[in-house]
Parts: structure tokens; sequence; C-alpha cells
């Protein structure tokens, strides 16, 4: 009986199991932190109607602000996978 290996599937990245880019601030692209860029490229729209919608929500209500703001908190840099929520909450580590 002949048995046979399979390699180790890769790590998992969110997103990518679905063909889309997995969600991430990128560097390229950004007017002030890349939440739209990344929001855009997570979700395969034009960044244009991404940042008119936040801008929308800015004007009516105000709710981009906060909204923008969480983007920021949580969503990774891009070349991270700690957002700056998870760097200000995790514990400084001494050597």
């Amino acid at each position: 009986m002949e048995t046979t290996t399979h390699p180790d599937p890769p790590p998992y990245s969110p997103g990518t199991a679905l063909g889309t880019p997995a969600l991430r601030r990128p560097r390229d692209g950004r007017l002030v932190a890349g939440v739209a860029a990344g929001l855009a490229e997570h979700l395969g729209l034009d960044v244009l109607v991404v940042r008119l919608v936040l801008a929308v929500l800015c004007v009516l209500g105000g709710f981009g602000i906060p909204l923008y703001l969480a983007g920021w908190l949580l969503i990774p840099d891009e070349g991270s996978d700690v957002s700056v929520a998870e760097s200000l909450l995790r514990p400084r580590q001494s050597n």
C-alpha cells in the first residue's frame, strides 16, 4: 500500500481563501491613514467610491469620522499583522 504525504497548507490569511486581498491599510495610495484605500482594495471597489461614501457619512450625521477612526485603529498596516489598537493594548514586554 502506497502512502502519500501532503504538504502543510499555507498559513491562513483572512480574505485570501476567497481570492480577495487581506484587509490591510496600504502604504501607497494613502491620503490620510489608508483606510479608504485598504477597504477599496479588499472589496474590489474604486478608492474614489469609498472616499465619497466616507465623505457623505461625515457630512450626514458625522458617522464617517468615527467609522474612519475605527478603521485606522482596527485595520493593520500593510506588512504587519498587528493593528494600532492591538499594539496600544498589548503590554510592553521588557527584555
